[in-house]
């Protein structure tokens, strides 16, 4: 078998698979059956990751796949919401706002030939799950109507908006502002932080 063709590579596949499927049952409305399968497919984003840790099934292929499955699955989830009028506009330009504004400040540092690792950082996974878990509140609030859900519902979505202008300053912060690691200025501030 390929190396690439792993089971977390293909539950990873089985969730870009199932994103257009998600945002056509928002749009019909079918808001019961597009939250069982948004429910489906983030526990296969899950389970790919404690099988790839689990039993050394990463790859080269997983590091690029699994992002790129989340990022569409938000971003179809989130447009159909907008289109189903079920979250507001400005939210949505927000999260796709800072997305923008971070692929223009990578392809700024790599015009510049300055070099950054950028890995997803602890407030970036955070603003992913509350993402998630507004869009969630969401579908279950027009799925089964009721009070106590459609106030989830609201009170979460200020919370998305942070979260993301939270995780877009610091990676702002990360790419643009720290010193990058080797660097005379990361040596120097190294330097200051031992004790004399």
């Amino acid at each position: 078998m390929n190396r690439w063709l792993t089971v977390p590579n293909l539950l990873t596949l089985t969730r870009i698979a199932m994103t257009p499927l998600i945002a056509w049952t928002i749009l019909l409305p079918a808001p019961r059956q597009a939250l069982a399968l948004l429910f489906a497919a983030g526990l296969t984003d899950g389970v790919d990751g404690y099988l790839a840790r689990r039993f050394g099934w990463s790859s080269s292929a997983g590091a690029v796949l699994d992002p790129i499955a989340d990022k569409f699955l938000m971003a179809a989830t989130y447009i159909a919401l907008w289109r189903a009028g079920l979250l507001p506009g400005w939210l949505i330009a927000l999260v796709f706002g800072r997305d923008v504004l971070i692929l223009a400040g990578a392809g700024f540092l790599l015009a510049r030939r300055v070099r950054r690792e950028l890995r997803p950082s602890r407030w970036g996974k955070l603003s992913t799950f509350v993402q998630l878990l507004t869009a969630t509140a969401a579908l279950a609030a027009a799925a089964f109507p009721a009070a106590p859900l459609e106030v989830l519902a609201g009170a979460l979505i200020p919370l998305a908006a942070a979260a993301t202008v939270w995780s877009g300053v610091h990676y702002f912060y990360l790419g643009l502002i720290r010193p990058a690691p080797g660097t005379p200025a990361a040596a120097n501030g190294a330097g200051r932080k031992q004790p004399g």
